[in-house]
């Protein structure tokens, strides 16, 4: 388990040099909110990086229902039972393991697995522009129908789940990097991916930290740089 502070941020990676897989705490001041639950293995490490910190995790919030993004969660709410889940009110069905479609969406399959025994359920269900403590949450459909993403308002620091990847090179979701090829292989909508990628440009970030990869500084140029990609790929 590796962790790097950038401001209120904690990135937390397991298998760093292998294949990473990130969590986070955003550092409040009654506590911590973990994005994403890692794998089912990464309970202990969670927990070792808040004692780090100094304080209790309050809350549990997910940018989408992938095994990779909720494989502790089972655990970790059986050691803190009084602590909310949050997720998209799109990704709970998934959540449920329902991949069934919506009319307005693209009519391909879900991809990606989550995990059958998942026991655990959202208590509070996200929309656009909903507050979790400094955070804001921006829906980010793409990699799944209800991916989201979170804005940190004191630092403008995003934290955008599988929207974009940085391992093996910056690419937004469903746009495929021979290094690192996993995020593209579970993304179900490439082109709804990318009007996602756009949006979360507008937000101006000044921090992009993803579920796969190194977080970057000042990341809009290379943000641009990797919408421009797929543009091309998708014609």
């Amino acid at each position: 388990m590796r962790m790097i502070k950038n401001g209120y941020l904690y990135q937390v990676t397991f298998m760093a040099s292998v294949f990473p897989v990130n969590c986070y705490l955003v550092e409040e001041e009654d506590g911590l909110t973990l994005i994403d639950a890692a794998l089912g293995f990464c309970t202990k490490g969670i927990l070792k990086a808040a004692k780090t910190i100094g304080k209790p995790i309050t809350k549990i919030v997910l940018t989408h229902a992938h095994e990779d993004h909720v494989g502790a969660l089972d655990s970790l709410k059986e050691l803190m039972p009084e602590v909310p889940v949050y997720i998209s009110v799109r990704d709970h069905r998934l959540m449920n393991d329902d991949r069934s479609l919506d009319p307005h969406e693209e009519q391909t399959p879900i991809k990606g697995g989550v995990p059958k025994k998942l026991k655990t359920r959202a208590n509070v269900l996200l929309k656009e522009g909903d507050f979790i403590g400094s955070l804001t949450a921006i829906e980010t459909p793409g990699h799944t129908p209800g991916s989201m993403s979170f804005l940190d308002l004191r630092t403008k620091a995003l934290i955008a789940g599988d929207a974009f990847q940085t391992r093996g090179g910056t690419a937004v979701a469903g746009d495929i990097k021979p290094l690192f090829p996993f995020p593209a292989f579970g993304t179900w909508s490439k082109k709804t991916a990318l009007a996602s990628a756009k949006k979360l440009v507008t937000y101006e970030p000044r921090l992009l930290a993803v579920g796969h990869g190194e977080m970057i500084e000042n990341p809009v140029r290379v943000m641009e740089q990797a919408i421009g990609n797929l543009e091309r790929k998708l014609g």
